[in-house]
């Protein structure tokens, strides 16, 4: 679960620092391998954002003549500018379908590169059991799922939205300084004339506005980072609930998981207490802006018009043009909430991208060996986390056609030593000089994708790599022949089988990829004694030149294997069987 505390640094860091990072995850896109199609939908989307801009702009020249003809009871201009407006309005349509379909392109092919290459660096070199084993960065699937969305959608509609109110800015502008005219005033016996006075009032109005947001919400970056965090773990004891259903069925743990989803939901309830404190605040502020932005422009145009310095349609285009330009200059203020959001995104994907391109630490080495026969250990020490020792191996050399057998107690650290010879293992000390050719290990549960039968059976190869033949002949080995006619039954296949099932596809699918050194760790565990000797019988047999090495409890066992290894007292004894 979250520490608070280690939300509160979100919103601790300096806005430089928030800005290199942000650059860090914006900048790889657009100078990828697809930056030519994204450049080229980012200026379409920039130049429909500039035709409507234009139209816009067109609009405020419109109501001028509209409300000028009104008042001097112009039936025949009236009559034109209703034709002028329909076509302002075909134009207006077909530059807002042509942006959101720009946009939308744009958005999905930057999301889809971005998950290409965040879940291509968290599946590369192991790093998602690393960041696992570490358990320093909760929720990978939320990141790449959610905040890798958020990024592309967000930081694209909030960056053109800065852009066009830019452009809205310099557009309208021209507009307010040209009709408010002058302010005079005399101050201290010095006459003082303001041009444009009412395009000041709107840049000191929007000015200070941002300024009062800023201190008055910034604490919900990190309510919201806080947030985000609670409801993924929320999410994750569900899940958990989900895949693990039967267990808490045979051990009546309704009650204990609803007690545990409470207190889960109680944090995300408190902490959503805080998100509603500060969202009163920012949309009372909010509301407040715009309703007085809208009177200020009305009490300071007033007295113009009845001097008679502008006439009735330049008040309704001044009027407007007020409103963009205060609209266009309260960017932030409007779109504060969403900066949040985002900046809390940002936070989780630099950690995550962080933690990815953290080396591994290990002080196992773990190399090739020069001799392809054989698997060499030297001076081994493996230790928990925490520093204390499991097992110490002098020297151990195992060779190609060899069939070992680890035991020992429960706790001694054999499990250990298989996942130090797959490179898992970074706690201890020693060298490790693996052999050439194909390796494969089977753990204790084994792991069946969400597909076809076939697409677990052939795991980790392609499905397409075995055929159909070879597929069915292995099942009938192993006798789950009863499962042949279902290779292309897509079912979630951990649920559907038997753990006993599910180790006997294990064997099938080493009979299918055919390995030189096959590591067993309690691979048959939940086998009962007869199909256990079948399926080590099978392996004898088929694969004559395999190298076995089984970390086991059962002594029926020895009989499959010519020597042991057995790990006692943090020492490691071999001899022959």
């Amino acid at each position: 679960m979250v520490q608070p505390a280690a939300a509160a640094d979100v919103a601790r860091r300096p806005l430089r620092q928030w800005l290199g990072g942000a650059w860090q995850l914006l900048r790889p896109y657009w100078v990828s391998e697809d930056r030519w199609p994204a450049r080229a939908l980012l200026a379409l989307i920039i130049a429909t954002d500039l035709l409507r801009t234009y139209v816009a702009v067109r609009v405020t020249y419109w109501q001028r003549d509209y409300w000028d003809a009104l008042a001097a009871h112009d039936v025949g201009a009236f009559w034109q500018l209703m034709w002028v407006f329909v076509v302002i309005i075909c134009f207006s349509s077909v530059f807002d379908t042509a942006r959101i379909w720009f946009f939308q392109m744009l958005e999905m092919r930057w999301r889809a590169w971005l998950t290409e290459v965040f879940v291509g660096r968290w599946l590369d070199d192991r790093a998602f059991y690393r960041i696992a084993r570490a358990g320093g960065i909760d929720n990978p699937d939320q990141r790449i799922g959610e905040d890798l969305q958020l990024l592309a959608s967000d930081s694209l509609r909030l960056s053109l939205g800065m852009l066009d109110s830019l452009v809205k800015l310099f557009s309208y502008s021209a507009i307010v300084w040209s009709l408010s005219g002058s302010l005079s005033f005399a101050l201290g016996g010095i006459g003082i004339e303001i041009p444009g006075y009412l395009l000041w009032v709107a840049v000191l109005y929007a000015l200070l506005g941002s300024l009062l947001l800023e201190k008055i919400g910034h604490p919900l970056v990190r309510v919201d980072y806080h947030q985000q965090r609670c409801e993924a773990h929320f999410r994750y004891l569900m899940m958990r609930v989900r895949e693990n259903a039967e267990q808490i069925a045979f051990y009546s743990g309704g009650r204990a998981e609803t007690v545990r989803l409470r207190a889960a939901f109680t944090t995300i309830r408190e902490n959503w207490r805080r998100i509603m404190d500060y969202t009163k605040r920012i949309t009372l502020f909010h509301e407040s802006y715009i309703e007085l932005g809208a009177f200020l422009p009305l009490l300071i145009i007033g007295p113009r018009y009845f001097a008679g310095a502008i006439t009735l349609g330049a008040v309704q285009q001044l009027t407007l043009s007020f409103s963009r330009v205060r609209g266009a200059l309260s960017w932030f203020i409007f779109a504060y909430k969403d900066l949040a959001l985002l900046r809390s995104a940002f936070q989780r994907l630099l950690e995550f991208e962080a933690a990815m391109g953290e080396p591994e630490q290990s002080g196992i080495a773990l190399a090739r060996s020069p001799r392809p026969d054989s698997l060499r250990v030297a001076a081994l020490n493996l230790r928990l986390p925490d520093g204390t020792p499991l097992a110490h191996i002098d020297d151990l050399e195992m060779r190609a056609g060899e069939r070992w057998l680890i035991r020992g107690p429960s706790g001694v650290g054999k499990s250990t030593l298989l996942r130090a010879l797959a490179g898992l293992w970074p706690h201890g000390s020693g060298e490790i000089a693996m052999p050439a050719g194909r390796e494969m290990f089977l753990p204790q549960q084994s792991y069946l994708p969400i597909g076809s039968l076939r697409a677990c059976l052939c795991y980790p190869s392609d499905e397409q790599w075995f055929g159909i033949g070879e597929c069915i002949e292995v099942l009938r080995a192993v006798r789950l022949e009863s499962l042949a006619d279902e290779l292309d039954v897509h079912d979630n296949w951990t649920k559907r089988l038997s753990p006993g099932e599910q180790q006997r596809l294990a064997f099938a699918r080493v009979l299918l990829h055919k390995p030189d050194w096959l590591f067993l760790d309690e691979a048959t565990a939940s086998l009962d004694p007869r199909n256990e000797a079948l399926l080590y019988r099978l392996l004898i047999e088929r694969l004559p030149g395999l190298t076995v090495v089984s970390v086991a409890h059962r002594e029926s066992l020895a009989a499959f294997h010519t020597r042991v290894l057995e790990l006692a007292d943090g020492h490691a004894r071999i001899a022959d069987l």
